[in-house]
């Protein structure tokens, strides 16, 4: 089973309040592209990676007017996707909600929200110390994880929460001073986010499920300078820390390593009149998913050899997103009693 985590910029802008493509020679909100060359860019990509699951980040808005499933089953049909069913969970007011788009075919899948006394629900507030003054702030998600149980047909059940972590906002204006104090809230509202998620994947571990968390950290070991302030990364923070549980991702693993050598990178974008690479998208798995040897790609336009030997995929990735797919792929655990054919 291949299983992807997607961020596409801007992809609200790309569909009607009937959730129809807007496919003419308009510009999107990508810079200096068109909403036909965008809409053609991701059709390209989401058929190269034909994944039987895509849990789409930014993906179009629901709101009073929009659906999200409205939109993404035009898309996928467009574009003659097999992955053409829809899930959605909490919808936010950010017009960019997470999605899973999935192959109905080969699996079911159902936003299952979970929440206990000590880890709330995704749609609700969690309290959290982060400056240790012993008066816990209430934190909230602008973007509620989706948590989902997928179902395949001999296979035991498999838990996904997908994520799009709260952005430490790079572009911001004003005195020196007012630019720290912003940077610095939005890590510590970052890091209380995933302290919440790493609280809610140790409830699903505990249950002996097997977990993969997949989304947009907006994060990553030595990203900036503000993270020496609290001494980590919410990426550390979700893998596991100290005695705890790990969840592996390897090229978190390899940024954590601290090797003076070139780092992998999910997203390119412009800053400054230069393109910055960094490494914000994950696919994290439990152990038990880890130990099966499953296969990580990121689907970068030049660091990934078929990706670049491809002109027309190369082409795609760059005017689709300022992000690039990251695929999983791997043999999911047998139901109890079951066995593989010989």
């Amino acid at each position: 089973m291949r299983l992807a985590t997607y961020n596409v910029e801007w992809f609200n802008s790309l569909f009607d309040d009937a959730g129809r493509l807007l496919d003419d020679d308009q510009w999107s909100g990508r810079w200096d592209v068109t909403r036909f060359a965008q809409i053609a860019a991701l059709g390209t990509v989401f058929r190269a990676v034909d994944a039987d699951a895509v849990m789409i980040i930014e993906a179009p808005d629901t709101s009073r007017q929009r659906r999200t499933g409205a939109a993404l089953h035009h898309f996928a049909q467009r574009f003659g996707l097999r992955t053409r069913a829809v899930l959605t969970g909490f919808a936010n007011d950010t017009q960019q909600e997470i999605a899973l788009l999935y192959d109905p075919d080969r699996m079911t899948a159902a936003h299952d929200p979970r929440g206990s006394q000590q880890v709330p629900r995704f749609d609700g507030t969690y309290a959290a110390d982060l400056d240790l003054d012993a008066r816990p702030e209430l934190i909230r998600w602008s973007k509620p994880p989706l948590e989902v149980t997928l179902t395949i047909p001999g296979q035991a059940p498999l838990a996904l929460i997908g994520v799009h972590a709260k952005s430490k906002a790079a572009h911001i204006t004003g005195t020196p001073a007012h630019v720290m104090r912003v940077n610095i809230e939005n890590r510590r509202k970052q890091l209380a986010q995933c302290v919440w998620l790493r609280a809610r994947v140790e409830e699903v571990l505990a249950a002996g499920k097997s977990l993969i968390v997949l989304g947009d950290f907006n994060d990553g070991p030595g990203l900036d300078e503000f993270e020496a302030l609290f001494g980590r990364s919410g990426v550390e923070i979700v893998l596991g820390e100290g005695k705890a549980v790990p969840l592996h991702d390897p090229h978190a693993r390899l940024a954590l390593s601290g090797r003076i050598a070139a780092q992998p990178a999910t997203a390119r974008f412009q800053h400054d009149g230069v393109y910055l690479s960094a490494l914000l998208d994950y696919i994290m798995v439990s152990p038990d998913l880890a130990a099966t040897a499953p296969q990580w790609t990121i689907w970068h336009p030049f660091d990934t050899p078929a990706c670049y030997g491809d002109p027309t995929l190369r082409e795609a990735l760059l005017t689709a997103s300022d992000h690039f797919p990251v695929t999983l792929d791997l043999v999911l655990p047998l139901a109890t009693g079951m066995s593989r054919p010989t």
